[in-house]
């Protein structure tokens, strides 16, 4: 390998072999690099793409993320099936085998109990939106206000409804964030995601993470299923199983 190392993940020796032919970032082949018994899963990743300036040059280039950010996600989803892997963040690059290695070695410790804590779990999403008022106004048939009068009595009364459901939805939000704490091992909290950036429709009220025993993941997916006609102008987005990103760091 002559290229600069993308690092996907550290793990420990696979009982299983990768996928055949498994390309990752920038189309290239995810090697294992075995040291001192830990796995680093790698890629070999031209310098002209992801030395340090054009990378942060192409961090700016959505397309171009969103290209890698998939094939970074592909290598991960395949790790998933046969280990548990702790993931390393985005576009983590390292000079050489030699730097990988040094970074091993500095983090080993905390590599171990990391994976320990993670092994036999997954991470499962779960995401809470409203609707916004724009969005119940455009759902209910318009009527003209025959007055001024008038108009000023329905804006009272859907500023009234927003601020109803708005309370009903964090009320919501902390009940299921509570149930769900209860039964998984471990959450994180995240902030609410930007619509302009998700694209998601409505307000995020909640956006958490749960780590929950792979076999216990039915259960917990039950367990949210049951709660998504709850409260109407709601909607529950469940995702996963993922690798513990939101579990890759030290426990809180």
């Amino acid at each position: 390998m002559t290229g600069l190392r993308y690092v996907y993940a550290v793990c420990r020796p696979l009982g299983a072999p990768l996928q055949a032919q498994l390309t990752g970032v920038a189309g290239a082949p995810a090697k294992q690099l075995n040291h001192h018994g830990l796995v680093a899963v790698v890629s070999e990743v031209p310098e002209r793409d992801f030395a340090e300036e054009p990378l942060r040059a192409h961090l700016e280039d959505l397309d171009w993320l969103a290209d890698t950010a998939r094939a970074h996600q592909g290598v991960i989803d395949a790790l998933t099936v046969v280990t548990t892997p702790l993931p390393l963040r985005f576009a983590t690059v390292f000079r050489d085998d030699s730097a990988v290695r040094s970074m091993i070695e500095a983090r080993e410790d905390h590599i171990r109990r990391t994976l320990d804590r993670l092994e036999g779990r997954v991470e499962w999403g779960v995401k809470i939106y409203a609707e916004t008022a724009q969005s119940q106004q455009a759902a209910q048939p318009a009527s003209k206000a025959a007055s001024g009068r008038d108009y000023l009595r329905q804006r009272r009364q859907q500023t009234r409804a927003g601020e109803d459901l708005w309370q009903k939805a964090e009320a919501f939000a902390t009940r299921l964030h509570e149930q769900l704490s209860a039964f998984a091992e471990e959450s994180r909290l995240h902030a609410p995601q930007n619509p302009t950036l998700s694209g998601a429709a409505g307000r995020n009220v909640l956006n958490a993470a749960y780590l929950v025993p792979r076999g216990d993941s039915e259960e917990f997916v039950e367990l949210v299923d049951r709660t998504k006609d709850d409260v109407p102008g709601l909607r529950v987005e469940l995702t996963g199983p993922w690798a513990a990103y939101s579990f890759a760091g030290e426990e809180g």
